[in-house]
């Protein structure tokens, strides 16, 4: 009984007549198989992803909402929580430290700095728990995994708009005028977008095979924070530094994007001793729209196309992995 039940086990899983002698891969290629959860190729999975798009911005707004549904206040904490962060910075950086002294309008330049640093911050941090938090929906459903840390950076996004309401109050009572510069805002904010959408998409990679480093991102980011100039002006730190350490605070995405909203929203305010361009030869201050040099937006550029080709690239060749194990 024994033999028979083994050789029946055999005869079902050895090919026979005209399949006899084939390997499962030429089998596969044979009758037109693929292996379940395959990785499509990249054009292929940037069209998936698109067709995805309107899952992916319902999926953001339901998360969005149902984020502050047990809270008494609902989403008044969006705007509540960096409105709190911007009093202590200001308690701490603008009145112990006096920084307030050496920046015009600290106030608003502070609540610019801070709202926008929290765009990235918040995108990063959500997209590293994106894929492990996800687990469920990703194992039950076949969609392009980047719908995930692509919809929290989505909802990063919401929340930063819905803040604008308050962040323009505050420049507006700050006695600063809008002006053709304002719509500066559009570009910037689209930039910083790409840029905090690649980088989610790199930590959600790292953060599915490593969720420990979910712990340590906290740390990283308020290193990250503490030396962007969220809350002083680093340029004005570190004037007597070497000119590679001005060099490397230059190129830091995280400075750049919020000098691009604050120029954006207070140009007339803008410390031209922020930057070098801001005299000209003979010591003589420029006018507000020179302050802030043109190189500025050449590398927000290159940081949001680097960052989010970088990030869909490296994200798409696991695509195969998440949920897996």
């Amino acid at each position: 009984m024994n033999v028979s039940t083994v050789s029946d086990s055999v005869s079902l899983s050895t090919p026979v007549g005209a399949d006899a002698g084939l390997t499962p891969q030429q089998l596969a290629a044979k009758y037109g198989l693929e292996v379940s959860g395959k990785r499509p190729g990249l054009i292929q999975y940037v069209k998936q992803l698109w067709q995805r798009r309107h899952f992916i911005v319902a999926f953001a707004t339901a998360r969005l909402v149902a984020q502050y549904t047990t809270a008494k206040l609902g989403q008044v904490w969006q705007v509540l929580t960096p409105l709190l962060n911007c009093a202590v910075f200001y308690l701490v950086f603008g009145v112990i430290l006096k920084s307030r002294e050496s920046v015009p309008v600290y106030i608003a330049w502070l609540c610019v700095g801070v709202f926008v640093f929290q765009f990235s911050q918040s995108a990063i941090q959500s997209g590293t728990r994106s894929i492990s938090d996800n687990l469920g929906l990703i194992r039950a459903l076949h969609f392009p995994r980047a719908s995930m840390p692509v919809a929290f950076t989505v909802i990063q996004l919401q929340q930063l708009l819905i803040s604008m309401v308050v962040l323009v109050a505050i420049v507006l009572l700050s006695g600063i005028t809008p002006g053709p510069t304002w719509l500066l805002i559009i570009p910037a904010l689209l930039l910083q977008c790409g840029f905090n959408t690649g980088l989610a998409l790199v930590m959600a990679r790292v953060g599915s095979k490593a969720s420990d480093i979910s712990q340590l991102m906290p740390f990283i980011l308020r290193t990250w924070m503490y030396v962007s100039g969220v809350m002083y002006s680093v340029q004005a730190q570190i004037s007597s530094y070497p000119p590679f350490v001005r060099t490397i605070t230059e190129l830091n995405p995280a400075s750049v994007y919020m000098d691009l909203m604050r120029y954006a929203f207070m140009p007339d305010s803008f410390n031209p001793k922020m930057y070098p361009g801001g005299y000209d030869a003979a010591g003589n201050a420029q006018p507000h729209w020179l302050t802030l040099p043109n190189h500025v937006w050449m590398i927000a550029v290159a940081w949001a196309v680097f960052a989010f080709v970088l990030g869909f690239v490296f994200f798409w060749k696991a695509e195969e992995e998440y949920g897996r194990g």
